[in-house]
C-alpha cells in the first residue's frame, strides 16, 4: 500500500536534526529506505544525520567503492548502501543484500534504481532534489 506523500523542505545543514527526527517519525517502523536524487542532492548528508539522530557515534560515509556500510548504533546496526557503480543487480545479490534487507535493521540505500528488482514490498521511498534557491525538497512515500 502506498501512503500519502510527505514533502519536507529545509535549505540549511542545521536544520537536518529537525528532517531526520520527522523521518524517523514517519517511518520508523520500516527499516528499508531508498535515497534517489541526483549527485551531489544531499543523500548522504541526509543519511549521515539520520545515522546521528539514531545514535552512530562513528564516522558515516558513502559506500561507494565498497558497496556497504556497517554502522553501531548503540547495539543496534544500520547498513549504509550505495549502488552508483554496480553494473547489474547481481552485484547486490553477491553482497547479500536480500538478506540484509530481511534482518529487520534498517537499510538506507543509495542509488536504488540500480536494484529495481531486489527492492522489499515495504519501504520508505525518498526522493531529494534542490530547486534553483539551494532549498531542498524532499518527497517521502511510504510503501
Amino acid at each position: 500500500m502506498i501512503g500519502q506523500p510527505a514533502i519536507i523542505r529545509f535549505k540549511e545543514l542545521d536544520e537536518l536534526g529537525n528532517v531526520s527526527e520527522t523521518l524517523l517519525r514517519l517511518g520508523g517502523e520500516t527499516p528499508v529506505w531508498l535515497f534517489e536524487g541526483q549527485m551531489g542532492a544531499g543523500k548522504t548528508t541526509l543519511i549521515k544525520a539520520l545515522c546521528s539522530r539514531l545514535g552512530v557515534t562513528g564516522h558515516v560515509q558513502s559506500p561507494t567503492f565498497s558497496l556497504v556500510n556497517e554502522y553501531d548504533a548503540g547495539g543496534k546496526t544500520i547498513y549504509h548502501f550505495d549502488f552508483y557503480r554496480i553494473k547489474d543487480e547481481t552485484e547486490a545479490l553477491d553482497i547479500g543484500v536480500e538478506e540484509y534487507f530481511d534482518s529487520g535493521d534498517f537499510c538506507f540505500v543509495e542509488w536504488p534504481g540500480k536494484i529495481g528488482n531486489l527492492w522489499p514490498l515495504n519501504y520508505m521511498q525518498l526522493h531529494l532534489e534542490a530547486d534553483e534557491s539551494g532549498t531542498r525538497i524532499l518527497k517521502v512515500t511510504r510503501v
